[in-house]
Formats: C-alpha cells, sequence, structure tokens
C-alpha cells in the first residue's frame, strides 16, 4: 500500500473519530434537555448523501465533503441557515426555548468533548507506552547547530546546552524546538557561563523562509560512513560502511560537526586519516579532499543505544502504573494545550510571520507518518483533538465559540440578541470561516508548488 494512501486512511479515521465525539457532545446534552435534533451528520451532506436514516426524529447520515461535520439542532440558527422556522412561534423543543444555562450547556459539549478525549488518549498512551526520550541536560557535549545562520540568528552555537525556554526548565530534548517556536527567550550554558537570549520576534519567519533548514538543532553524533559515494576520489582508498572517523591529519575527533572546519584546512590535499574499524581495530588510511572540502563520503547516524553505550547521551525511559499514568496524561494534555495556544498567540500577532505557516488539510495529513504506527496515531488524534476544541472556541459567530459569545452577552446583560442579528452574524462568521479555510489551504498549495 502506498504512503500516501495510509497517510490518507490516518488522517479520515482520525477526523472522523473526532467529527463525531466531537458532535455527539452537542447531541446528548440537547437529547438530556428534550430539545430536538433533526440531524446528525459525519462531514457535509451538500447537495446530497453518501448514506442517511431517519431513527426517531433525527436523520444520521454521512456526506460527501470531509470539512467537518454537524448537528441540525430545532431552534437555533446554525450553518444550515434555516431561517424559515425560525419565522414560526418557538415550540417547547426548541433550542430557542431553552434557559440560557441549557443551551450554554449544549453549545459547549463539542469542545469539552475534544479536550477530555485529548486527556483521555494521553493517559491510553502513558500506560500503554510510557515515556522515552533523550533529557535535554543528558547531552554529554550539548548540541549540534546544523544551520549556523539560524543558530547565529537566535544566538545558539554547537555545544551549547539549553537550559530553559521562558525559565521553563527542558525537561525532553525533542521538545526544544517547539519550545524555541513558542517562546520569547532562552537561557543557555556556553562553556560553564549562563547566557540569556532574547528569541527575536520574527523567527518563525525566518525559519518559514527556508524549508529544509527549519530543524536547525540535532544531538552530536560520531562521523559513521553509511557509504563511499561512486563519484569520490576516494573510492578505491579502503574506507568502509560503518566505518568511524576518529582523526583526520593527526586531529581527534569525537563529533560529525567537528569535520568541516578541520578538512577546509586541506582542501585539495593528500591526508591520514584515522577510523575505528568493527568498533576495535584502528586503520590509518590515505584520502584526498576535493575541492569542496569533502572526504565523498556519506554518513549515518548510529543508534540511540550505542550513543548511549559511550557515554555521549542519556536516555530516560519511564513507565506508569495505571494510576501513575492519569496525572501524567493529564500533564501531558495541558502541556499541549498551552503550547497550542502559545503558537495561536503567535500566529495572530503579524511581526512573528508564523501565519506563513499555517496549514490546511494537506498540512494536517502530513503530521501522520508513511507507515501505520498506533502510538503516532493516537499522539496526532490527541493533539488534532486539542486543536480542535481551542479553534472551535473562537469567538467566530459560525463556530461553537460564536454561539457560546452571544449567549455570555445574554445571561451578563440579560438581552438575547435578536433572530435576525444572529442570522447576518452567522453569514458573516461563515465568511470569516470560509476565508480562513482558503488561506490555510492556499498556503499548502503554494508550499507544494514551491517545492516543485
Amino acid at each position: 500500500m502506498s504512503p500516501f494512501i495510509i497517510k490518507t486512511i490516518q488522517f479520515l479515521l482520525s477526523l472522523s473519530l473526532l467529527i463525531v465525539l466531537h458532535e455527539m457532545g452537542h447531541f446528548i446534552p440537547a437529547k438530556l434537555f428534550k430539545t430536538r435534533v433533526e440531524k446528525f451528520y459525519l462531514f457535509f451532506d451538500v447537495k446530497f448523501s453518501l448514506f442517511k436514516k431517519k431513527i426517531g426524529e433525527t436523520v444520521y447520515g454521512i456526506g460527501w465533503l470531509p470539512l467537518g461535520g454537524y448537528v441540525k439542532i430545532s431552534g437555533m440558527i446554525d450553518e444550515s441557515m434555516d431561517t424559515e422556522a425560525m419565522s414560526e412561534e418557538p415550540k417547547e423543543w426548541e433550542f430557542r426555548s431553552k434557559p440560557a444555562w441549557q443551551r450554554l450547556i449544549i453549545m459547549l459539549g463539542g469542545v469539552t468533548v475534544n479536550f477530555i478525549l485529548a486527556l483521555v488518549i494521553y493517559i491510553g498512551m502513558a500506560y500503554a507506552y510510557g515515556d522515552t526520550f533523550i533529557p535535554a541536560d543528558g547531552l554529554k557535549d550539548g548540541v549540534y547547530v546544523t544551520e549556523e545562520t539560524i543558530g547565529d540568528e537566535i544566538g545558539i552555537q554547537t555545544g551549547d546546552k539549553i537550559l530553559a525556554v521562558d525559565g521553563e526548565k527542558i525537561k525532553d530534548f525533542n521538545t526544544i524546538f517547539m519550545d524555541i517556536i513558542n517562546g520569547n527567550n532562552i537561557t543557555i550554558d556556553r562553556n560553564g557561563e549562563i547566557i540569556e537570549k532574547e528569541i527575536p520576534v520574527d523567527f518563525i519567519n525566518t525559519l518559514l523562509d527556508d524549508k529544509d533548514r527549519i530543524r536547525f538543532l540535532s544531538f552530536r553524533f560520531p562521523f559513521l560512513i553509511g557509504e563511499v559515494s561512486p563519484e569520490s576520489l576516494n573510492i578505491d582508498a579502503g574506507l568502509e560502511p560503518k566505518d568511524e572517523i576518529v582523526e583526520i591529519a593527526g586531529k581527534k575527533v569525537t563529533y560529525f560537526d567537528e569535520v568541516k572546519p578541520i578538512l577546509e584546512q586541506y582542501k585539495g590535499q593528500k591526508i591520514n586519516l584515522t577510523v575505528i574499524r568493527d568498533n576495535s581495530v584502528r586503520k590509518i588510511i590515505p584520502v584526498v579532499i576535493n575541492d569542496s572540502s569533502q572526504i565523498g563520503v556519506r554518513p549515518v547516524m548510529p543508534s540511540m543505544e550505542e550513543m548511549e553505550k559511550r557515554g555521549l547521551l542519556s536516555i530516560q525511559t519511564e513507565k506508569y502504573s495505571f494510576a501513575e499514568s492519569i496525572p501524567a496524561g493529564i500533564n501531558k494534555g495541558v502541556n499541549t494545550f498551552t503550547g497550542y495556544l502559545k503558537q495561536l498567540k503567535k500566529i495572530f500577532n503579524p511581526d512573528t510571520g508564523a501565519y506563513k505557516g499555517v496549514g490546511g488539510f494537506a498540512a494536517i495529513g502530513g503530521l501522520f507518518p508513511e507507515v501505520w504506527n498506533w502510538q503516532v496515531f493516537w499522539g496526532t488524534t490527541a493533539f488534532l483533538s486539542i486543536m480542535l476544541g481551542v479553534l472551535n472556541l473562537l469567538p467566530i459567530p459560525a463556530l461553537d465559540g460564536g454561539h457560546v459569545m452571544f449567549l455570555l452577552y445574554e445571561m451578563v446583560s440579560g438581552r438575547k440578541p435578536s433572530d435576525k442579528f444572529l442570522e447576518y452574524a452567522q453569514v458573516v462568521g461563515f465568511f470569516l470561516l470560509l476565508a480562513l479555510i482558503l488561506f490555510a489551504n492556499g498556503n499548502d498549495l503554494y508550499r507544494y508548488l514551491m517545492e516543485k
């Protein structure tokens, strides 16, 4: 099965699960408060449905347009724009006849389910998989800045140890990248000196300007040869896959990032390499350095376990009992929620340039791996559930947050907005939402065309 199909299946499965449960969050309280639900749909049924069946007073169906889903509640101005029924006298089973507090619970039901679902998934993942990670302070000799121009922009150098972002200690090396993206200042240990650096406001824009450089941080690793290029001047020099380069012209080398500055001193010259073969045999091999300061080999990264065995980094594994997995999962959910809020704040600040990174369905689908992996699937689904919950709370009339905004106004002021006002607000919200969808998917298309 092709990677594209696997990604698509995972995306649709995750999206369907999230939509159905979100709409159930509206459906259940509506039923509890004896409010009639006319439709319950997965995806939108513009013009026609792929499937529909009426059970009781509700039509359950699947639409053909996978842009979301909906429940149509009687007596409510929503995306269906069914204003004809609104011109009649309110019925006791209609949404508009219910007390404001009941209507508020109905409208908040969807996002509440989204947040609860994310926590349940994170708790389940903590129990089933635990946590395996590289502690940020477990890198023996600091980080490797793979793109020096990006490092210079933010003030990080190879060998630095990143201690904290915005005063919060970094626990997991894998979270450093997103912590920096969301942060405002960074704390670094450089050869024992503690340095505070301010993260430039437009740092995200700098990263987005060159997608190939966006992952500018890595851990440091030894120079192991993966293969010798057929075009290399050293094709017959005697280098073999898995040889580890430990000396260049008598100069000791521990990490891959130390090689380039040394090779630049010997451009076009013949020098000796010292390599370790089969983890024990030292061999001295004469090689020619080409005019690009290269040996002509492709490096390969050793396994994490091998690097831990050498003492270059440490790997921490945490297993949880069921009771322990509950606070661990909740903590993961809260951190993901606050992290996403920080991203959203950056997106709405034009100075950051973060809006350029907003993605649509292609970007969301790209979050899933090309091979089926349940751990990644559930982790991505939990993140999307939080994202869906947060976005639905935005005060846009076409979203749950818009309805909540008007309900809170009614509860505070004691005055209910007119049906005509809500109708106009729904139209405005619909076009705002459409504009956001077009913008996000337009970004996807632009990035796709630029890669061609």
